[in-house]
């Protein structure tokens, strides 16, 4: 079976910036598997998802989506993933079903599956008393299960997701892991980060700790674990990016 993901010797950096961007990164993420990309502050998290999903361009290395290079392949690649940024990624004045109509047409859909699904992703991420209500009347919480439908509209096979749950309450972040882990279980390879270390140990089963954009650790999070005898994530971020402030 082909990786979800394999990424061979990429680098990036941002013109003029002072960050080290990310310097000759290896990256495999096996299909189906819920992988956490870690760090401190400006440690390259988002720059390598944005590079994941063809946001940013690179002109060293490698990133393959399925199979497909993902600079060479954009359109083909745009079907095979979805995207949860950490801002909201949704036009504020329409409703959840206008949003979802529109994304799902820009993906392809056809208006029978484009119905079939948001009836599915209303009835599943509880929207259906406010379909129809303006997205910028929501809460935080309500809006990131907008993000989420967006992204899922097509279910596609790799879904990134960058601080899914920020700012959310509690019952809020309970049910959207619990949604990603049935995603997950139906055969959606996750692609995660965070900085709510707790959440991420529950959902993840594989990581990478990346700091100044260079892989410091990866592989099953059990397995490192054991091996830098921590008994959390959050002792094993400590242990290998250490304590100091970050900016």
């Amino acid at each position: 079976m082909i990786p979800a993901i394999q990424i061979n010797n990429l680098s990036f950096s941002y013109k003029g910036s002072m960050q080290r961007g990310i310097q000759h990164l290896h990256l495999q993420v096996k299909q189906g598997d819920r992988f956490g990309i870690f760090g401190p502050n400006g440690a390259g998290k988002t720059t390598l998802m944005n590079l994941m999903t063809g946001l940013l361009p690179y002109a060293s290395g490698s990133v393959q989506l399925m199979g497909y290079e993902v600079k060479e392949n954009r359109k083909k690649v745009n079907t095979l993933f979805g995207f949860v940024p950490q801002d909201f990624a949704f036009y504020h004045e329409l409703s959840p079903r206008e949003n979802m109509e529109f994304f799902g047409s820009w993906a392809g859909l056809v208006k029978k599956q484009i119905d079939k699904r948001i009836e599915e992703l209303l009835n599943i991420l509880q929207l259906q008393d406010v379909r129809n209500k303006p997205v910028n009347q929501f809460s935080g919480g309500m809006k990131r299960r907008v993000n989420i439908a967006i992204a899922v509209m097509h279910e596609p096979p790799v879904l990134f997701l960058d601080e899914p749950t920020v700012g959310v309450d509690v019952q809020t972040r309970f049910a959207i892991i619990e949604y990603l882990k049935i995603l997950n279980d139906k055969g959606t390879t996750l692609v995660y980060t965070s900085h709510q270390l707790k959440e991420a140990e529950e959902l993840c089963n594989q990581i990478m700790l990346i700091d100044e954009g260079k892989t410091i650790a990866a592989g099953s999070l059990s397995e490192l674990l054991l091996e830098h005898r921590q008994g959390g994530l959050e002792g094993l971020f400590l242990n290998l990016t250490g304590r100091a402030y970050r900016d």
